[in-house]
């Protein structure tokens, strides 16, 4: 069983000398992958409920959105080497996606292949809206985007007559070292989330779920596999347990379950209290996650 980490390089956690400590330390004690958590603008009132919390609120600082995650994985893949790195989540809808998949495959590149790709349709409506971008009909636009990036990622010439997006033909590269494609994950627990697993994912990542509410989704993403004719066999499973904490005992029964890598969470903007952190994690739970 892998064991990833979820951080929140927000105000003092984004400095350089945090972020290249943290991620080096990451690696060396044995952590799986590195999930970086997406926001561009934050509002000082969130009415949009955050989906991962009990009432909704937003459980992180509004005035200190966190270092924009491709710029950050850059940074971080000249610091380590084998350590993946992934964006848990990007919000794919308000972002342009040929500059999205461009950022991708440059990271994909300049790590030598670690780059997974987790994409979200977004939850927070204000900053969806702040950068330009409707929220109605979120979901098909992400669909629509994702189809893009596998063509700017895997074609020479790229032509694309989208509902959301048109290309005419051009070229882009670098093309990512992963074939055909850095594997997408895809965020988020509702139906939805697992339809787009179905069509267009390479992973699901399942975020704040205990591991009974993971089996039961898992048991729908199946259902909905089958429909798509896609064997569940073939996607990837990572999860997050509720808060970002979870026991040895939980880390097993998400394996047994079927899960690939628990994601667990942590933040802080004091490097010592971090690094003791990183060393609990390690010694309680990726040590003996390993051996299942």
């Amino acid at each position: 069983m892998k064991v990833g980490l979820q951080l929140y390089l927000g105000g003092e956690s984004g400095s350089p000398e945090f972020v290249s400590a943290a991620a080096k330390a990451i690696e060396e004690r044995g952590f799986h992958e590195i999930w970086l958590a997406e926001h561009i603008v934050l509002f000082p009132k969130i009415e949009s409920k955050y989906p991962y919390s009990a009432d909704g609120s937003f459980p992180f600082d509004p005035k200190l959105p966190p270092l924009e995650p491709f710029t950050a994985m850059a940074f971080m893949a000249a610091h380590t080497k084998t350590v993946r790195l992934a964006t848990g989540v990007s919000v794919l809808p308000q972002r342009n996606p040929i500059f999205a998949a461009k950022q991708a495959a440059d990271v994909d590149v300049l790590s030598g292949g670690r780059l997974d790709y987790g994409i979200g349709a977004g939850w927070c409506l204000e900053e969806i809206q702040t950068l330009g971008t409707a929220t109605e009909r979120r979901g098909a636009r992400t669909d629509d985007y994702i189809r893009l990036m596998k063509k700017l990622w895997t074609e020479e010439l790229i032509e694309h007559d989208g509902e959301f997006y048109s290309v005419p033909p051009c070229h882009t590269s670098p093309k990512p070292v992963q074939t055909p494609h850095p594997p997408l994950y895809i965020g988020g627990n509702t139906k939805a989330a697992m339809r787009r697993v179905a069509r267009l994912g390479d992973g699901w990542f399942s975020a704040a779920i205990s591991p009974e509410q993971f089996t039961e989704g898992l048991a729908a993403l199946q259902e909905i596999c089958a429909a798509e004719d896609r064997l569940p066999s073939d996607i990837r499973l990572a999860v997050g347990p509720p808060n970002g904490k979870a026991s040895l005992d939980m880390v097993k029964a998400y394996a047994d379950a079927g899960a690939d890598q628990v994601v667990l969470a942590l933040t802080g903007r004091n490097i010592d209290r971090f690094m003791a952190r990183l060393d609990e994690f390690a010694e309680q739970l990726v040590v003996p996650a390993a051996a299942m």
